[in-house]
């Protein structure tokens, strides 16, 4: 596993974001404003680099790595963030964007794994 973590808060505003294919994930927030539209979850550690064609997994739906933005890798790493959008493009439109190709977009919980392998 490169990226194992669960889900600990949903912001009031984060599954809005998903009905346009955007699920942005942080280990801590601290901006209010943004913390209501993110999914929250445990300390992570990526272990290596996200690659196209790595397995996510979020919950119980599992998607295909499209394209790792410019920034992603390193978001990840020091953040625990991440945009994943949910589109099967081979290009990201945001540095820190991880696309992914495969089932419908999640719903998820609190208590749910988001995991990179």
């Amino acid at each position: 596993m490169k990226f194992n973590v669960e889900i600990t808060t949903v912001g009031p505003m984060a599954n809005d974001l998903l009905t346009a294919g955007d699920m942005v994930i942080f280990e801590q927030c601290e901006m209010e404003a943004l913390a209501e539209v993110c999914f929250m979850h445990t300390k992570g550690e990526l272990k290596d680099n996200v690659a196209v064609g790595d397995k996510v997994v979020i919950g119980s739906e599992a998607y295909t790595v499209a394209a790792v933005g410019d920034e992603a890798q390193h978001t990840l790493a020091t953040l625990g963030h991440c945009t994943f959008k949910f589109i099967d493009e081979p290009t990201t439109e945001l540095p820190g964007q991880i696309n992914l190709k495969g089932a419908d977009v999640p719903v998820p919980k609190v208590g749910d794994i988001i995991s990179i392998g």
